[in-house]
């Protein structure tokens, strides 16, 4: 891909939309996107994937694929979750650039246009990076401490403060649609394929209507999917805090056994026993509990099942066979 070919075309953007549940904000959301064409220079078009809503969400988009020839959607059997939803439009959209927003309107569609531009000039990807989150204080530092961390521990480069919405080149999209894995964080896909990249600021907004659907649980297992997903490290340490609970437990012992050979102190009784048993339990379960971390990821991989399963289809994918992603 060269500076001069990007500049003299106009591209095909497709934008992937995972929804659920999102019946409040649709409608103005549909808004924005028909008033898009008028932001953003390139030939547009749009893939809903509504990931098992219980709704109205699915009737309204139906109803805008039938008034728009260039948006289609489709319907996923359940609720997958986030992830499986941004993958399977991954999976099927077939234009030259990619973009992916989420429905809530945090993510302004217009900025697309800034982002097309940074592809001109030659990246492959480009990513927003949030400078000014509307959560709650709690909820900003654990997104904070979580990005941090992450590109810490992380044997690839990820990209601080920066969610799924982003600008793809399609060779980066078929990298990311060859990967066979069924447990797929985006954004650490985005990161590990490399290519050129880079991030752009911008003002995140608060939600235009509706209520937040990540809760504090699924955040936190998004949190750990990524961090399992590219990152050795919690096995790690577990084998150090394992030979630091030997290393404590050794010495005891040995101090033990000088009172009881040489000191007229008699050894201690229950009571610090019992304590060294919790601790030694609990480290041994905590141990346990970060392999079977990744036993399980290891067990969802081996059945090879379908990252998703679709229910219906509509606009202009009806008539196309569905893909999944690593196939």
């Amino acid at each position: 891909m060269t500076e001069t070919m990007n500049a003299s075309t106009t591209p095909d953007l497709g934008i992937i939309i995972p929804c659920y549940n999102e019946e409040a904000v649709l409608n103005l959301l549909f808004q924005r996107l028909k008033d898009l064409r008028n932001h953003v220079n390139a030939n547009l078009s749009f893939l809903f994937v509504d990931d098992g809503s219980r709704d109205s969400t699915w009737p309204l988009i139906q109803q805008f694929c039938a008034n728009n020839k260039n948006a289609a959607a489709i319907r996923l059997a359940r609720n997958f979750g986030h992830q499986t939803a941004v993958s399977a439009g991954l999976a099927n959209i077939d234009t030259e650039l990619v973009g992916i927003m989420d429905a809530d309107l945090q993510d302004p569609p217009e900025f697309f246009n800034k982002m097309i531009e940074a592809w001109r000039e030659g990246n492959d990807v480009v990513y927003a990076v949030r400078t000014n989150r509307k959560e709650g204080p709690l909820l900003k530092f654990a997104y904070w401490i979580f990005y941090r961390i992450l590109k810490k521990v992380a044997n690839i480069e990820i990209a601080l403060d920066s969610g799924d919405f982003a600008l793809l080149d399609k060779s980066v999209v078929d990298e990311m649609n060859n990967m066979p894995e069924r447990n797929r964080f985006v954004r650490g896909l985005r990161g590990w394929v490399g290519f050129t990249q880079i991030g752009i600021p911008y003002e995140r907004k608060s939600r235009a209507a509706g209520e937040p659907k990540y809760t504090f649980r699924k955040l936190l297992g998004l949190a750990m999917d990524g961090l399992i997903s590219f990152s050795s490290l919690p096995l790690k340490l577990s084998g150090w805090l394992g030979w630091s609970a030997a290393t404590v437990g050794f010495l005891y012992l040995l101090v033990e056994l000088y009172k009881k050979l040489f000191g007229n102190q008699p050894p201690d009784g229950w009571a610090s026993t019992i304590a060294l048993i919790t601790f030694f339990g609990g480290v041994q379960l905590i141990m346990l509990g970060i392999i079977g971390q990744y036993l399980g990821r290891v067990f969802e991989e081996v059945k090879q099942r379908p990252v998703y399963v679709a229910r219906e289809k509509a606009g202009w994918i009806s008539e196309k066979e569905l893909k999944q992603p690593g196939k």
